[in-house]
């Protein structure tokens, strides 16, 4: 079914009234592999439909509890789309075709300047889909108004392009694996923090793919686990890890988790049996971070996971590795660990050193 741009009088309402259609569909078409709790996304879907959202706060509501119920990718196209809301609303706009590409623009400059350029990439997808949907389903007396919203990268990247991650060496490592040992986290569920923390350090598996696993997923071969993860896009791959690594911590927890009843057979859960999220992963990172007395500009969990990036490459000297180990889809997304690597930088400078000889005979 098709609706007027201007659906409702007030811009606020129009606005409001897209967000919520588009979220809707997203919602329907997104992968859902991680989702555990399809009874609520349904209720989600439910509660997007017929004009039943009233206000901007119950939009957001609705998307925290679908990520919650395990529809992950919804982050994505909502956090922009929510921020987006509040920009335009306090501006002076009056009707939906008042929006342009030149404010979408500012938008984007105003509350991307400080992220990465893959959290400006998404920023960019979010809007690029919002009006692109708005385009195929607007219609009003036979005709449709159209966006045909472009936003061209070069505005987003700005002058200092793409900055290296942060990531511990391996001193800091080192440093940092001590500190779990001695970390508080949590007395009843101390195993199971240091156990999914354990896990990311030494496969670089995402805190997601962590929180995804099944008991099934992992399974032991000689004095190691193999782990099934499964990726962005839904893509599958193999991690491995050494038994001794984890396995007084795995015993632990397997024994104590039985008694969470865990909900489709995760293998880490709340007290509830729920899924965890990552935001308190990421604290209990912090924490350890911080007990451990290292401090980078980018403090998080998935510092870990570049943290065992730069080390495969620094140790192994093999881009297809470090691309396989990580799952990355593009080997140009393995190469920024390149620039970590000491001895090859050492080889560009040894060139000039020869032409100094050179000069001096």
């Amino acid at each position: 079914m098709k609706y007027p741009l201007n659906y409702k009088d007030e811009f606020s309402y129009s606005l409001l009234f897209w967000l919520v259609r588009f979220v809707r569909y997203k919602l329907t078409t997104l992968s859902n592999h991680q989702v555990y709790d399809k009874v609520k996304i349904l209720e989600a879907i439910d509660m997007l439909s017929n004009d039943k959202v009233s206000s901007i706060e119950e939009l957001e509501s609705i998307c925290k509890k679908a990520r919650k119920a395990g529809m992950i990718g919804i982050n994505t196209y909502a956090t922009p789309l929510l921020k987006l809301y509040t920009f335009l609303t306090q501006s002076t706009l009056h009707s939906m075709e008042d929006i342009d590409e030149e404010i979408l623009s500012d938008f984007l400059s105003v509350e991307t300047s400080t992220l990465s350029t893959a959290s400006k990439k998404n920023y960019r997808i979010a809007l690029i889909g919002f009006f692109g949907y708005i385009d195929k389903q607007n219609e009003n007396e036979g005709t449709s108004y159209v966006y045909d919203i472009t936003l061209k990268m070069s505005s987003l990247q700005g002058k200092s392009g793409q900055k290296l991650p942060a990531f511990l060496n391996q001193k800091e490592l080192e440093q940092f694996l001590q500190a779990i040992e001695q970390a508080q986290l949590g007395e009843k569920v101390a195993a199971r923090n240091k156990l999914i923390i354990k896990l990311i350090v030494y496969t670089g598996i995402r805190v997601s793919e962590a929180l995804a696993l099944r008991c099934k997923d992992i399974f032991p071969t000689q004095d190691c686990y193999l782990v099934q993860i499964r990726g962005k896009g839904n893509k599958p791959r193999v991690v491995m890890i050494r038994q001794s690594h984890i396995q007084s911590l795995l015993n632990a927890w397997l024994t104590q988790r039985l008694s969470f009843s865990p909900k489709n057979d995760l293998l880490f859960c709340n007290t509830k049996g729920n899924p965890l999220t990552q935001s308190y992963i990421y604290r209990n990172v912090e924490n350890i971070l911080t007990q451990a007395g290292i401090r980078k500009e980018k403090n998080g969990a998935h510092m870990l996971r570049h943290s065992f990036a730069t080390l495969l490459y620094q140790q192994k000297h093999d881009l297809v590795m470090v691309q396989e180990a990580l799952g990355h889809a593009d080997l140009n997304t393995s190469r920024i660990y390149t620039h970590f690597d000491k001895e090859r930088l050492q080889e560009v400078v040894s060139v000039m050193d020869n032409i100094t000889k050179q000069e001096n005979l």
